[in-house]
């Protein structure tokens, strides 16, 4: 029987889940965690075979928390499900140590596959997503400036081009909206960009939005 933890701060979302697994019989939603502070107390709690974890959660970075869990919890493997459909956003949540990355769209049709891909030691992730895992890893003459952004940096920036203000930004991170007027500020001193108009074309140009 595999055992799961999902992770995710939307009701629906969670509830939705569940309804995908229960007829399945070899997988068991065993617990549910709603932020990133609940997900780290309830995987220290008991063994779980598969965190089923959403990458946008109130308060830390997604990508910060797989780093503590896996740190802490090395063994338990971890399943992203994310409304992100962009490949960035998968190859910073790989790298970190998640195992899988599935987007919300494709997990009526993907979900029951990935969770015993993952729970059998195996990466479950797209060919595009691969491609780019590969990239990463080869030396280049040019930085693209969006790899050097923080991962925290790199979220804000996600909404900043979709159009998000920062007290949007700030109500959906549980930020405080000086903190991410900071990391706008960061944001464009990294990627030597003097508008928002600016991103949004970067972004455009290099398929991110």
């Amino acid at each position: 029987m595999i055992r799961i933890l999902i992770a995710d701060d939307h009701t629906i979302m969670r509830e939705g889940l569940k309804r995908i697994l229960e007829g399945i019989d070899d997988i068991e939603v065993v617990a549910e965690a709603v932020d990133g502070h609940d997900t780290l107390a309830k995987a220290r709690s008991e063994n779980f075979d598969v965190l089923l974890m959403d990458l946008s959660m109130p308060g830390r970075s997604g990508v910060d928390l797989i780093r503590q869990i896996k740190d802490e919890m090395p063994k338990l493997p971890i399943l992203i499900l994310t409304m992100h459909e962009e490949e960035q956003y998968a190859v910073r949540a790989i790298r970190a140590g998640a195992r899988g990355y599935l987007t919300k769209e494709s997990a009526g049709t993907q979900l029951v596959t990935a969770l015993r891909k993952v729970a059998s030691g195996r990466p479950y992730i797209s060919i595009e997503v691969a491609e780019q895992l590969a990239m990463s890893a080869m030396p280049a003459d040019n930085e693209l400036p969006h790899t050097l952004l923080s991962d925290r940096e790199f979220e804000v920036f996600g909404h900043l081009v979709k159009g998000k203000s920062i007290t949007e930004i700030a109500e959906l991170l549980h930020l405080s909206v000086k903190t991410v007027s900071t990391h706008k500020t960061r944001i464009m001193l990294k990627m030597e960009r003097n508008t928002l108009s600016d991103l949004v074309q970067y972004a455009v140009a290099h398929n991110m939005i």
